[in-house]
């Protein structure tokens, strides 16, 4: 039995008009330029029209600096560089990955997904698909690319629908994208994007990138549970029975773990315990050598600033234990090969920042962002509206904005410099508000056609139903953008409402 099209019903008519506006916006990168170069002419028209706010905490009078007079010109002219050079993400995301792409040049990551995966049995396979598919986020795209398809080939093996598994696979990496229990590359993009926005506000603020860690690592739970029952009561049945085979392109991922990669496993488990042993003596300890030298503590100590570089660690460590184990790696020159592979992948990323970073600077530069705060504060503070409902609504703000703008780091970029200091302003955290955004920007991922693995996804679908679509897909996936999107809203509240830390420091 074939999955339904649903070609006319109204998610889809909904949808098309979203992929019609969301194709009409330029390229991300184009979009920053321009919003750049509105932010110089905005700045100019405030100067004129004598726009001021005055600030709650100091109670100085805030007027715009317009961009369009020589002090303006010289900004611009002696700072271009390092607004890029300088831009907080920029740094973090680099050495983040570039430990992680020894780890996925070597085939350690993919080794873990099959073990995961091929280990559990049957009436725990999608709880275990979802789960795996959470945690492949630490690799960036490797969850699409390698756990979808493979998730589909294990469900046929197993007598199962296989897009049921796919669509499991893709709710967890993508859906669950913000969830995990370890620390990736979005974690200190995001973080960086938040600091630099928070220091509108607090010029000496620090976001550090595990500032949403202890609600995150709940969410892998919460969504792995929520993502399993939808899968086998909603989804799965919707799609009747697999009567089909498996194909022939899943023959190599199903094949069970070599002896080699079992040993080359057992190589990386033991290098990650050798770093968390080390780890650990340095912080369990009162005096331990990872704690802050002056107080003593933990939350602003070289082990919190300096997480960005034990992933780095632990992603190369454990990339070339596996990688020697299993004679993946045979010098020194492929190590250095697989992280250079990994910043190929940045080539876009990179451009989108330069622009990115210029209209981050113009709008601190303008005091047009904090002016925007003081304002926004005033009006959230005079609608009544507490932090926990304010905060919601910006949830179900950012899920709608990501039906058309799929990428997290710039639409945060974009998001950030406004909401981030308004919040503040109003009281609230600037971890809240991140982690608000995070819950908003995973949700609607899965049936957005602005998400860049879209289109791969449904042709993974058509591997196993010809007619597959858009309308198949999000027909799919909407109840678990949905539920997912329920659960997590309500998790938010109670988690805020209780005032539990959304992370360390």
């Amino acid at each position: 039995m074939q999955a339904t099209t649903g070609k006319k019903g109204f998610v889809d008519r909904f949808l098309r008009v979203v992929e019609r506006g969301g194709n009409a916006l330029p390229h991300p990168a184009t979009l920053f330029l321009l919003l750049a170069l509105l932010v110089v002419l905005l700045s100019e028209v405030a100067v004129q029209l004598g726009v001021s706010a005055v600030h709650p905490k100091t109670g100085e009078e805030l007027r715009p600096t317009s961009l369009l007079g020589v002090e303006g010109l010289h900004l611009v002219l002696t700072k271009t560089v390092t607004n890029f050079t300088g831009f907080a993400p920029l740094g973090t995301v680099l050495v983040a990955l570039l430990g992680i792409g020894i780890a996925e040049s070597s085939g350690l990551i993919g080794a873990a997904l099959r073990l995961v995966v091929l280990s559990a049995a049957r009436r725990w396979l999608a709880l275990v698909v979802v789960f795996a598919g959470v945690m492949s986020n630490v690799a960036s795209e490797l969850g699409y690319v390698l756990l979808v398809p493979l998730a589909g080939s294990i469900f046929a093996a197993a007598g199962r629908h296989p897009i049921a598994g796919m669509a499991a696979a893709f709710a967890g990496v993508s859906g669950g994208y913000s969830a995990n229990l370890l620390l990736g590359t979005v974690d200190p993009l995001l973080s960086g994007i938040t600091q630099e926005a928070a220091r509108i506000v607090e010029p000496g603020a620090l976001v550090n990138p595990a500032c949403n860690y202890y609600f995150m690592a709940v969410s892998t739970f919460v969504i792995s549970l929520v993502g399993w029952w939808l899968t086998e009561r909603v989804v799965e049945p919707r799609l009747g029975a697999w009567s089909g085979s498996t194909g022939t392109e899943g023959a190599d991922l199903l094949k069970p773990l070599a002896p080699l990669e079992k040993r080359g496993l057992a190589w990386a488990l033991a290098t990650t315990l050798a770093i968390g042993g080390l780890v650990s003596w340095g912080l369990v300890p009162e005096g331990g050598f990872l704690r802050d030298p002056k107080t003593g503590g933990v939350l602003h100590s070289p082990f919190m600033s300096g997480i960005v570089t034990l992933i780095f660690l632990i992603g190369a460590a454990t990339g070339i234990a596996y990688g020697v184990a299993t004679r993946s790696i045979k010098n020194d020159g492929q190590a250095m090969k697989g992280m250079a592979k990994s910043m190929e992948t940045l080539a876009s990323y990179l451009v989108l920042v330069f622009f990115a970073a210029q209209f981050v600077a113009y709008f601190t530069w303008t005091n047009l962002g904090l002016i925007l705060a003081i304002k926004g504060a005033a009006l959230l503070q005079s609608s009544g509206l507490g932090g926990g409902p304010a905060l919601v609504a910006f949830i179900f703000l950012t899920a709608l904005v990501n039906l058309v703008m799929g990428s997290a780091s710039a639409k945060w970029a974009l998001m950030a410099p406004v909401f981030v200091p308004m919040f503040l302003l109003a009281g609230i955290p600037a971890d809240a508000t991140q982690c608000a955004f995070r819950i908003g920007d995973s949700c609607t991922n899965i049936i957005s056609p602005m998400m860049s693995y879209f289109a791969l996804i449904i042709a993974f679908l058509q591997r196993y139903d010809p007619k597959a679509g858009l309308g198949t897909l999000v027909a799919t996936m909407f109840p678990y953008s949905f539920t997912f999107l329920v659960a997590w809203v309500l998790m938010f509240i109670a988690w805020y409402s209780l005032g539990l830390p959304f992370g360390p420091g």
